[in-house]
């Protein structure tokens, strides 16, 4: 089985109550199609607890206005609310600032606006960015719109069988127009983890910046950006277990200083005359108009839960959910496992022999279980290993188990269905 991911400190981390933790989501006592919910789909979007419901509908409830701008109490309580999330955030990543922690509303958003802002300052047709094969599709197509606009050249990395990165191949292709690489993490459709820190040095050593797609590993792995090193680093609220439509760019102080605004309005100017406008500095710059103020507290309150349970024993416990979750589906013949890396974190994405995924999730509902399935927005990925889809259980904090053999009940269900 797979290797554990890097777990700093486990050793003393506190112990892991999955099933008091289970309490904390309200959404886990409810049933689907008569069953108990088995929710495997925490990859696309986590559920949320108790902490990040009551502090959105207290915000809502008690302090509520717009921020900055207002000197009234309740825009001097929103504005304080606000910018307190942003400090959570910087202490959660270990950014050196909150002025290097750019609200925006997820992963998506955070990608594209490094790829519009940095990219058109910076870029240079031949200029080279390099990727992977196995990035999602939102770190794909913003390069490849700069690749179409400018003419700068994008470069893929190749991944073996088992959906682990060619580093040889990696560093072969750093070259002296390597200008940026973007990196995932956490290979949301394979859960394989990538050597981030030491892309990271190999690209650094020949001048290169390096953008770390950082969606699913900021929910499960005890992420360390300035021990990264990583110049840019973006993840979403809603897979953290907190809000959708509110995410984190993290960028260092002095790439976010050097680039031009993303979009314009309110909020990210010093001031406005018809003859000139001057920009406020980072990340006021990158906020334009009205931000999600509310997804802010509710990402931080997650952000707080998070490092409430001890994020190295939640690793710990999604990681020894895996390695049992691998070894009872690998007793399945019929069934064959889709992302074999040595480094992995919770994420099982398998076929079922003759039955189309979209089938297995359909049958897998009937019994309460939710998967996903489908190509994960990486058909190139699906391309590279064969295949035109999988189905996809992706563990969080709060899987058991016990969830694991409704898993297999509902596999050997289809099986029989389809016999």
């Amino acid at each position: 089985m797979s290797a554990s991911p890097r777990i700093a400190g486990s050793a003393s981390a506190p112990a892991f109550d999955v099933e008091r933790v289970r309490g904390d989501f309200p959404i886990l006592t409810e049933t689907v199609h008569g069953k108990p919910l088995v929710y495997l789909d925490s990859a696309a979007s986590a559920q949320k607890p108790t902490a990040v419901l009551d502090a959105v509908r207290r915000f809502d409830a008690e302090s509520y206005s717009n921020i900055h701008r207002g000197v009234h109490l309740l825009s001097e309580r929103a504005t304080d609310a606000y910018e307190q999330a942003r400090g959570t955030l910087q202490r959660f990543l270990g950014a050196a600032d909150p002025s290097e922690v750019v609200f925006v509303r997820g992963t998506t958003e955070g990608i594209n606006l490094v790829a519009s802002s940095w990219g058109r300052k910076f870029l240079q047709a031949g200029d080279e960015v390099v990727i992977t094969t196995m990035e999602h599709h939102s770190n794909i197509v913003p390069w490849q719109i700069l690749r179409d606009e400018i003419g700068i050249v994008l470069r893929v990395v190749p991944v073996n069988d088992d959906g682990e990165l060619l580093l040889d191949e990696f560093e072969r292709m750093l070259g002296p127009r390597t200008r940026l690489v973007s990196v995932v993490h956490l290979s949301n459709a394979l859960g394989t983890v990538n050597p981030v820190a030491r892309i990271v040095e190999m690209a650094h050593e020949r001048g290169a910046l390096v953008l770390v797609d950082g969606a699913q590993s900021a929910p499960h792995l005890a992420v360390d950006v300035t021990a990264l090193g990583c110049d840019f680093y973006v993840f979403s609220g809603h897979k953290l277990y907190g809000p959708t439509g509110i995410g984190v760019l993290y960028g260092r102080r002095e790439h976010l200083e050097s680039m031009p605004p993303y979009q314009s309005g309110g909020g990210m100017i010093r001031s406005v005359s018809f003859e000139q406008t001057l920009y406020a500095k980072p990340p006021a710059r990158f906020e334009a108009g009205t931000p999600n103020i509310t997804g802010a507290v509710g990402l931080g309150a997650a952000a707080d839960y998070l490092d409430g349970l001890g994020r190295e024993a939640v690793a710990r416990h999604e990681h020894e959910l895996l390695e049992f979750a691998t070894e009872r589906v690998r007793r399945i013949p019929e069934v064959r496992l889709i992302g074999n890396a040595q480094d992995k974190a919770g994420v099982l994405s398998f076929l079922v022999e003759g039955v189309h995924a979209h089938d297995v999730g359909t049958i897998l509902d009937q019994s309460g279980v939710a998967i996903r399935v489908g190509h994960h927005c990486t058909q190139p990925l699906m391309q590279r290993l064969g295949v035109a889809a999988t189905a996809r259980a992706s563990f969080g904090l709060y899987n058991t188990r016990g969830e694991v053999e409704a898993l297999v009940r509902g596999i050997e269900n289809v099986l029989e269905v389809f016999a």
